[in-house]
Order: structure tokens, then C-alpha cells, then sequence
């Protein structure tokens, strides 16, 4: 991987992995929670390895709540498994959202740039010009009163 990413790579997971607060609600993976009404089944692909925990957190595809502290409506932590996952993000309601999933391989709780990964909804490019953090235009999708699929790749450094 280029340095170029690299850089871009640690900047993106310092920004999915904001401390936790009380913001919305952590919620398990219950795949039946995506068959009717708001909400998007994450397919997440390139799971580097079965260790630690992936997080997945919905926000709010605005200017004002995507990857800000303590803004995330719904989030769902779930042990990680090589390879690919999918995994039930239940909305509030229909409307424009973005999805953030970050892989603590090691389970710390803390951001291990060596190794952590991420992604995005839309799978945006990263690189040094955007931080890491693309814009919530970028990361963007409709959901409406049907549950919505979606597919994240993750990466890692």
C-alpha cells in the first residue's frame, strides 16, 4: 500500500473511532429487524481476520452529524470473522444516511493504526486531500420504507 494511503488510512480510523458516548443506540445483529421498514443490510467484504470486533454505526448524511462525536444513531457490535460479514442496521425512519464499520482486530477498544481497519458506505476513496473523512455526500444513500443493501470493503494497512 502506498504511503499516500497509508497516511489516509490512519487519518480515516482515527475519524470512525471516536470515543463512544451515549448517543444512540447499540443494538445486536438481528438480521430480522431488515426484512421490513427503514433500515440497510450491510454486506461487509475483506475481513482481514476472525479477531476482535467489528463496530458499524449509522448516521445522519449531513454536514453536521457524519462521523461527528457522539452523533451516530444506531450502532452494532459483533465479533469479527475473516472474510465477509452482513450485518442488520435498523433507521429511524426513511431518509439519507451514511455507514461507518471500523475492525478493533485486536479488541482493545483502542485505534491500532498498524492494524485496525475501516469503510464507508459508497466505498469513497481515501487519500490526504479529504483526511480520511470524505465527505457525507460521498457516503450517502437513500433508504426508504424497505430495507436498503449495501456493500462496504473494508481496508487496512
Amino acid at each position: 500500500m502506498s504511503k499516500f494511503v497509508s497516511a489516509s488510512l490512519c487519518i480515516m480510523l482515527l475519524a470512525v473511532s471516536m470515543p463512544v458516548q451515549a448517543s444512540g443506540q447499540v443494538l445486536s445483529n438481528d438480521l430480522s429487524k431488515c426484512r421490513s421498514g427503514p433500515s440497510t443490510l450491510v454486506q461487509i467484504s475483506g475481513i482481514k481476520s476472525g479477531g476482535g470486533k467489528l463496530r458499524i454505526q449509522s448516521y445522519r448524511a449531513n454536514a453536521s452529524d457524519w462521523l461527528a462525536k457522539g452523533r451516530w444513531i444506531n450502532r452494532i457490535e459483533v465479533p469479527a470473522r475473516a472474510g465477509s460479514m452482513t450485518v442488520c442496521v435498523p433507521l429511524p425512519a426513511a431518509g439519507s444516511y451514511g455507514i461507518a464499520v471500523r475492525h478493533d482486530i485486536n479488541g482493545n477498544g483502542k485505534t491500532d493504526l498498524s492494524s485496525d481497519g475501516g469503510g464507508m458506505s459508497n466505498n469513497p476513496s481515501i487519500n490526504i486531500f479529504n483526511l480520511g473523512k470524505p465527505s457525507y455526500k460521498k457516503t450517502a444513500f437513500a433508504v426508504g420504507d424497505a430495507p436498503k443493501t449495501i456493500s462496504i470493503s473494508m481496508k487496512y494497512m
